[in-house]
This record gives structure tokens, C-alpha cells and sequence, in this order.
């Protein structure tokens, strides 16, 4: 490919010279544009050396104007680099005193804008015409839609150092969103009350390892979050519209399934009339309601079976910047493909070790929690207790190491129901019967009752949050107000 002539990219020098020249006249009006406007954003290099300083001088709680421009110029040895004094007297007279510095500052950071993009698509299709570039196809595409995404969000996508002041009051805003929010959580709320307490909510860049044996329930709990931390979206005014949107990856349910089991729980409806169509013309009615109603949903479902963790970072990318997200779900870790790297390739818990670490970087990148699935080893089928426990998780290094929370669904009744007594030999009818007098009692007991085990939390306590399960529509929420919040254990 020719290269790129940078003479004939988007610029416009006499708007940075109008820009400038506010600034030398209004040291104040800095305010207004400092938050998004960088030197490296003006096209001229005279521009960015003179922006540059102006932004240094008026930091420290200087004066910038031509002088001070020209002492600090002088003393670097710079002055006729810049063009010497005549020109920054040029800059000076520049600008009038009607000009609206916002809009030129918001000028000449699209014009960067502009020229970063024609640059990206031009390193883009140089690597691509290269066929000996080292980088496979799809690296190449994971690569190119970082840097879009990174364009998009934050010009050049650069975070550097900040001040233990700034990260301070930041911390304070949290703290401050948790106080007034109703139900005193900083994150999205989980729509479970004890649940919330104990983690305050689903937070931002947070990884949350959601892990259970099969049946446990804990797809159903990551729908039951989805749904409703998506229906509170879809409430909120308030909330920004880049932050409103639920992506749900799921690698082992179709979308028409989730979306079946998620309306089964809204509706109260037995999740086999809906398979089956066994209804009454009133409760069809009811759900076709159901439908129209929640056709809005800010919750989107990519079924795409063993999709890999580019492609996952991708498309979270393309729908934060298209539609808004402000929470993943992925169903399930061990369902993901590696990227495709060959130091990777054939060993599983390297594979693994590169997902989760995909997905916490993920979280931070897009500022969203991220919640994944997991399964457990067999192991613990053979324990007399069977409630998980961190050493039960598959690959568990560096899931349990890359995680913020990892917490584990039980459902006791899952195992005292399956347990139904059997005669032994030689045994008595009246003991016979006792024993089974017991375990009926048992099952009954333990046949809503739900556990989610918080098995590790970055950020609090650990420790058992009890919930009501209702297998029938494959629902967890809350249980009765009479019941305590959990005893907080360190």
C-alpha cells in the first residue's frame, strides 16, 4: 500500500489558533476544555508544544500568557521552535473576545478524532494486505475492533496515573450513589435482597464466578439477575443510556429457550405449558401481554455455540457502543474456546487461565460486572457434605485467582430428594417407616429453600445467603420479610 500522506488529513489551523489564542486571553476558560482536550490533539506541532505549556503553567497556578510563554520557551531553548515571539504574539490576536472556546476545543478534538480513525483504517488494511504478518486473521480482527472501540469511548483510548485526590473523590461518588440508593448498595441491584446486602450489588469491572453441579440452579439464578437487573433499566429515567443493556452469552441454551425460561418466571407459568402449548386460551392471552409488554427489555442473548473470548470482548464492545451494556452474563467458562493461540492450543487449563483472565480485563476495560458461569469437579458428589467449596471449582487457579467474588449455588433438597429410602434387609416395618417419615420431612423442609455461597469476595465478607427457589417456573428471589439478613462472618 502507498503510504499514508499526512498533509492531506483532517486538520483546521486557524480553529487551534483561535483556541489558543482564548486561552492566552482567558486563563480560566482552560476549565471548560481541559477535562477531553489534550496537546497530542492538535494537528500542529507548534500547537501541541504551545498547548502543552500553557496547560503546565496554569496547573500550577501560573499565569499563561505571551510572556510567560516566551520565558518558559526561552529558558527550554525552544523559543524559535515555536516560531519566536512574533508568533506567539499571532496566537494572542487570534481569538476574539466572543469566541465560544467549547465549541473550537470540541473542533479540533473531532479533527483528531478524524485523523486517528483514518489511521487505524489504514495500519488495519496495511496488516491485512500483509499475508506475512505474524498475527492470525482473527487476532487481526480481535486487534482492530479494540482499537474502533478504544476511538470510540476515549479518543486514543490512553488511561495514565491518577492522583490519590481524584480516585478519592470517586471513591466518595460511590459511596454516596450506595447511601442514597434505595436498598443501600453502591452496584446494580441483583433484585435479591440478602443477596445485595452481603455483596452490595453487582459492581463495576467486577468478575463474578457464579459456580454449581448440574441441577443446582445456577443458570436459572444468572437469568433471574439478568432479568432483573435488565427490567430495572428499562425503568430507570435516570439512568445514562450507555449503561442500560444486559448481554447474555449463552453456549448451551438456545436464545429461545432462555427467553422461554425467563418468561416462564415473569409469568408464573409452568415452563412445560410453554414447550408444550398445554394452556388455556386466558393464560395464552396472558403471556402474548407478557410479550408485548416486555418486547423493550434492554437485554440482548448471543446463543453462538463455542464462541471464543475475542469474539465475546468483540461483540461486548460493539453493543456498549451501539446500544448501551452495563452488565455481561456468560453461560458457561468451560464452554468457551481458547483465541486460538498456539502456546495455548491442546492445553485446557492454560486455555482456561486465558478466559478468565479475558473476562476480568473485560470488566475493567468496559466498566461493567461480568458474570460467568462455571461448573465443579465431580469430587464433591463423593463427600458426605456436598456444599462446594473453592477447591471444587474446574481449572480453579486461575478462576479463583482472577475473580473479585466467586460464589456457589446448593440446593440441599437436590440431594435429600433424590435419597429416598430403601428397605434394608432385615429391617422392621416401624423402622422402615421411621426412616422414611424423616426424609419426607426433610425433603419438605428443604424443597424451596436455595443457598448461594459466597466462597470468596475481594471486596467484603464471606459467608450463606439463603433464597426462595421455585423449581415449578425455575425462580429464585427473596424469602419471607420475616426471615434476617445473614449473620455477616469475616
Amino acid at each position: 500500500m502507498e503510504e499514508l500522506d499526512v498533509t492531506r488529513l483532517p486538520r483546521n489551523i486557524e480553529a487551534e489558533q483561535a483556541l489558543l489564542g482564548a486561552l492566552l486571553a482567558n486563563n480560566k476558560a482552560y476549565e471548560k476544555v481541559s477535562e477531553f482536550l489534550r496537546a497530542e490533539h492538535f494537528s500542529d506541532p507548534i500547537h501541541v508544544k504551545v498547548y502543552d505549556v500553557i496547560s503546565r503553567l496554569i496547573q500550577k497556578g501560573h499565569v499563561a500568557d505571551v510572556i510567560t510563554l516566551k520565558n518558559y520557551f526561552e529558558q527550554e531553548g525552544t523559543l524559535n521552535d515555536v516560531g519566536g515571539m512574533a508568533y506567539l504574539i499571532k496566537l494572542s490576536e487570534a481569538s476574539s473576545p466572543l469566541t465560544n472556546i467549547e465549541y473550537y476545543a470540541q473542533f479540533v478534538y473531532d479533527k483528531f478524532l478524524r485523523r486517528e480513525l483514518i489511521s487505524t483504517g489504514y495500519d488495519i488494511a496495511s496488516e491485512a494486505m500483509n499475508e506475512n504478518f505474524e498475527d492470525s486473521t482473527a487476532s487481526q480482527i480481535e486487534k482492530a475492533e479494540k482499537r474502533l472501540f478504544d476511538l470510540a469511548m476515549h479518543g486514543d483510548g490512553q488511561k495514565g496515573f491518577q492522583d490519590f485526590g481524584t480516585t478519592l473523590n470517586s471513591t466518595l461518588q460511590m459511596i454516596q450513589k450506595a447511601y442514597e440508593k434505595e436498598g443501600k448498595v453502591s452496584g446494580l441491584s441483583t433484585g435479591l435482597n440478602d443477596l445485595d446486602y452481603r455483596m452490595g450489588g453487582l459492581n463495576d469491572s467486577d468478575l463474578i464466578i457464579l459456580a454449581g453441579r448440574p441441577a443446582m440452579g445456577k443458570s436459572a439464578l444468572a437469568m433471574n439477575i439478568a432479568y432483573n437487573v435488565a427490567e430495572s433499566m428499562r425503568m430507570n429515567d435516570k439512568m445514562d443510556p450507555h449503561d442500560k443493556g444486559v448481554a447474555i452469552f449463552s453456549l448451551e441454551m438456545s436464545a429461545e429457550q432462555l427467553a422461554a425460561r425467563i418468561l416462564s418466571s415473569i409469568t408464573d407459568t409452568p415452563g412445560h405449558k410453554l414447550r408444550t402449548g398445554d394452556m388455556e386460551l386466558g393464560e395464552f392471552n396472558r403471556i402474548a401481554a407478557a410479550v408485548r409488554e416486555y418486547q423493550k427489555l434492554p437485554l440482548y442473548i448471543d446463543d453462538t455455540p463455542g464462541i471464543n473470548i475475542n469474539t465475546i470482548r468483540t461483540r461486548a464492545r460493539r453493543l456498549k457502543r451501539t446500544n448501551g451494556l452495563g452488565l455481561i452474563v456468560i453461560d458457561y467458562i468451560q464452554l468457551i474456546s481458547g483465541s486460538g493461540d498456539k502456546k495455548s492450543e491442546g492445553n485446557r487449563v492454560q486455555e482456561v487461565s486465558e478466559i478468565s483472565r479475558g473476562l476480568k480485563i473485560l470488566a475493567k476495560e468496559l466498566k461493567v460486572p461480568v458474570i460467568a458461569l462455571s461448573q465443579l469437579n465431580r469430587g464433591l458428589e463423593q463427600r458426605d457434605d456436598k456444599r462446594p467449596l473453592m477447591s471444587d471449582l474446574r481449572e480453579s487457579g486461575s478462576i479463583e485467582q482472577d475473580a473479585d467474588i466467586v460464589m456457589f449455588v446448593f440446593r440441599e433438597n437436590y440431594y435429600i430428594h433424590n435419597a429416598e429410602p430403601k428397605r434394608n434387609t432385615g429391617e422392621t416395618d416401624e423402622h422402615f417407616a421411621k426412616r422414611t417419615e424423616e426424609w419426607q420431612q426433610r425433603d419438605r423442609e428443604t424443597a424451596n429453600l436455595g443457598e448461594v455461597i459466597i466462597g470468596k469476595h475481594r471486596h467484603g465478607s464471606t459467608g450463606t445467603v439463603k433464597l426462595f427457589w421455585n423449581g415449578e417456573y425455575a425462580r429464585f428471589s427473596n424469602l419471607s420479610p420475616d426471615d434476617h439478613l445473614p449473620e455477616i462472618r469475616g
